[in-house]
């Protein structure tokens, strides 16, 4: 994946193909927070989320939001855990074993979204703390199936995405977020500039659904740089789980400390691969698949 800001060029100090270093046997790895719905077919949701963690070298904590039953050809429904079950989660796992940085992903409901703001202000976790947080605001599924009520998009905006140390919706999300339907580069530039409007720190614009282009780009925005980060579009259409791989890839270097530009570099180049990798499963979209990590060298 390439990294660019626009008129400057590259990014400098931006390594996005540099694996993140893993731990040695018996030493503790960093820890990531992941605070999302379950996916019953393992392709998305805290599935995919761990999956990723684990394979970026870091230890998974979870705080499970919602249970869903799926597969790859759609949601069946969806059970919301109480927001107090919720928040009852986080508050351990933060004051025992401490994150370097957590992310969202499904919360499907004001009262969940509300709970975990309160949680996440509470500890200490989001913009401007020492616990980065990834926002990606899921709305519905990739296959349209709504996973977030609609009374929720004020909480999304009003509470969680000014929270975010980043925020990365899919164009879905942007549009019912932000109202701005994105169709080119001139769209994503405003939809990156309405995200951060709504107090997000840094704010991503994904270019993966925009099928037109031959190209996958992102925009990242910080109210001052617009950076682009670009890579091949590739023809798959297993990439069930490559939002929450994505969020989580960006989780996992942010709790190692690197910059936002960095972690974004590193997640953009951890997602494409594991779209490369992507496999087939049952009769709908198969997931992205960071199994590749396995095949790369321990020292690499």
């Amino acid at each position: 994946a390439n990294s660019q800001e626009r008129p400057a060029g590259r990014v400098p100090g931006v390594s996005a193909s540099s694996l993140l270093p893993l731990p040695a046997p018996g030493e503790t790895p960093r820890r990531v927070l992941t605070i999302a719905g379950t996916d019953s077919g393992g392709g998305a949701g805290i599935q995919a989320d761990s999956r990723t963690i684990a394979l970026c070298g870091l230890h998974a904590c979870v705080a499970v939001a919602a249970v869903t039953g799926q597969n790859t050809v759609g949601v069946s429904g969806f059970h919301e855990i109480p927001p107090q079950i919720v928040a009852d989660q986080v508050r351990p796992v933060v004051s025992d074993i401490g994150v370097g940085a957590a992310k969202t992903g499904m919360l499907a409901s004001t009262e969940i979204i509300e709970a975990v703001a309160d949680v996440a202000l509470e500890l200490g976790i989001g913009r401007d703390t020492a616990v980065p947080l990834v926002v990606d605001p899921v709305s519905a599924s990739m296959h349209g199936d709504s996973l977030l009520h609609a009374d929720a998009l004020d909480a999304v905006r009003h509470r969680l995405i000014p929270l975010a140390t980043v925020v990365t919706p899919n164009l879905d999300e942007v549009r019912l977020i932000t109202g701005i339907d994105v169709i080119d580069d001139k769209t994503a530039r405003a939809a990156a500039e309405a995200l951060h409007a709504l107090g997000a720190q840094w704010s991503v614009v994904k270019g993966g659904h925009l099928r037109t282009s031959s190209t996958s780009t992102d925009l990242l925005y910080d109210g001052d740089r617009m950076l682009e980060f670009t890579s091949p579009r590739l023809p798959t259409g297993n990439d069930h789980g490559g939002g929450d791989t994505l969020a989580a890839a960006i989780a996992c270097a942010l709790a190692h400390g690197r910059s936002v530009p960095d972690a974004v570099a590193f997640g953009k180049e951890w997602v494409t691969r594991s779209l490369a990798a992507a496999y087939d499963l049952g009769a709908g979209h198969g997931p992205v698949s960071p199994l590749w990590r396995l095949h790369e060298s321990v020292d690499a």
